[in-house]
């Protein structure tokens, strides 16, 4: 009997929109790409492990390999991990620097997201140029 009236009271209830309403904040935004790039650094380690494992097996294996690395989609993941790189360092430098106090103040967060943005297309384009 009480069951049905705390669910007669529950259904008039208004549902929350939960996180449509919020406004995304720029520093979990880069919280959360900080996560993803350590994720995806994780798994170029792990296809780079595979690449030397080839190449422990000699040259009748590690065509496969070579022939693979020639694709454009093998340098478009190349290049996105390098992006990964270059951001998941300056942003983790970023939070080193908070982990002491430093940058806290709202303004200090923005400039150094907005550099941590730059520094990374920067060293990115650095890196492919001459590559």
């Amino acid at each position: 009997m009480i069951h049905k009236k705390m669910k007669k009271m529950t259904d008039n209830r208004p549902l929350s929109p939960h996180l449509s309403i919020h406004k995304r904040v720029l520093t979990a935004v880069f919280s959360i790409f900080h996560r993803i790039s350590g994720i995806g650094l994780s798994v170029g380690a792990l296809l780079i492990s595979i690449w030397f494992f080839l190449i422990s097996f000699g040259p009748e294996f590690y065509i496969y390999f070579e022939i693979f690395s020639k694709s454009i989609l093998f340098k478009l993941v190349l290049m996105i991990w390098t992006v990964g790189i270059f951001y998941h360092l300056f942003n983790g430098c970023r939070k080193l620097y908070w982990s002491f106090g430093i940058g806290m103040e709202l303004s200090q967060v923005y400039k150094s997201g907005y550099a941590v943005i730059c520094l990374t297309l920067i060293s990115s384009i650095v890196v492919w140029y001459f590559a």
